[in-house]
């Protein structure tokens, strides 16, 4: 496939000053450079995407990303030769459509997966065309060059492998080894996060810088905790008690029913969700960590995570952020320790300043 990515947008009539608005765009957002000269001389990359025991709701996600462009070029820039979700061919048409793509382009094409296979019962849960799923990804496997995990189902398992998992079902890096893969966690992802990565491999033909868990860092690199517009309540001891409390109301902490945004890793308070509207916080839903490995079998939803804040502390609302940070500095580590030194030596500062001023005066 020699057409680039610029020379297709150019072809579907998008602009040289709309194509460069583009890439300084997807740029800034990806924290990347010279996106324009990659997408003006890379050949375009052929992605196939297999869906698997899932609702669908990652693909959902996608395709109602506000990202500029995106509604016009996203499906023919990523050249998805294959997705049997959105493609029009059914039966014999879709089986002979993945053939000729895999064997046209073996070797060089990226895999999207979508949903987690099963085992048990030797993959009967979920057989597309015919056949157990996990046959199908395995052979599509076979000819990839990199592999995407597309949400919760495909990254961790999600509430497919809920206890006590009676499909058998499992996350794909448990069955496919020998290819380099890369999770876009979420239940489902943010479709920017979807759109942005994506974008990345194709644009630069590598994956993007991972963590430790196979995430991309551009995306998954700090926690939500860190950029929620309700930090400052939680810092100062104000959390919401129920939810049709004065707290709620006032738009106090969700801590204490339920929000796991201080253990959780994705960018929802950055780039949110719906053009950018809003994200579950925001409108007064604690995070479910629904990005985070096991979230499905770790208790209530709205139980509130205690290695964060035990509820033994008896932090009430009116607790100051020093005892806050106080309680938590054995278990959220040697930032907040800082931070509380600080800002003691800065009251130990004050009074002699202000001792020194009354001296004088």
């Amino acid at each position: 496939m020699t057409e680039t990515n610029y020379e297709m947008m150019r072809r579907q009539g998008v602009s040289r000053r709309s194509f460069l608005k583009f890439c300084s765009l997807t740029a800034a957002s990806l924290g990347a450079a010279d996106i324009a000269h990659a997408m003006e001389t890379k050949p375009r990359t052929p992605v196939i995407w297999l869906h698997g025991l899932e609702c669908t709701c990652c693909t959902e996600s996608f395709i109602r990303s506000y990202h500029p462009l995106v509604k016009d070029v996203i499906l023919s820039m990523i050249s998805l030769a294959y997705d049997d979700t959105l493609m029009a061919a059914a039966g014999e048409q879709d089986h002979q459509a993945l053939e000729d793509v895999m064997k046209k382009f073996d070797g060089n094409y990226i895999l999207a997966v979508e949903g987690s296979p099963c085992l048990g019962d030797d993959g009967v849960f979920c057989i597309p065309g015919g056949k157990p799923f996990i046959e199908k990804l395995l052979h599509c496997a076979k000819g990839a060059k990199a592999i995407i995990a597309w949400g919760s189902c495909a990254s961790w398992g999600c509430i497919n492998t809920a206890k006590p998992n009676p499909t058998h079902s499992v996350p794909i890096t448990d069955v496919i080894k020998d290819k380099p893969i890369i999770r876009v966690p979420g239940c489902p992802p943010i479709p920017e996060v979807m759109t942005g990565v994506i974008t990345y491999m194709l644009t630069y033909d590598r994956l993007p810088p991972v963590d430790g868990q196979l995430r991309p860092k551009m995306f998954y690199g700090q926690r939500i905790h860190d950029k929620c517009y309700r930090r400052a309540h939680f810092d100062a001891g104000q959390f919401v008690e129920k939810f049709d409390d004065i707290g709620a109301k006032l738009g106090y902490c969700l801590y204490k029913v339920g929000c796991k945004g201080p253990i959780t890793y994705n960018s929802c308070s950055a780039i949110r969700w719906n053009e950018a509207i809003s994200w579950p916080v925001q409108s007064g839903h604690p995070c479910l960590a629904c990005s985070e490995a096991d979230f499905w079998d770790k208790g209530s939803f709205y139980a509130h995570e205690p290695t964060i804040l035990p509820p033994s502390w008896g932090l009430g609302i009116q607790a100051t952020a020093d005892r806050v940070g106080l309680a938590a500095l054995g278990v959220v580590g040697a930032a907040i320790a800082v931070h509380v030194a600080a800002s003691a030596v800065a009251r130990a500062k004050s009074k002699e300043v202000n001792k020194d001023m009354g001296a004088n005066l």
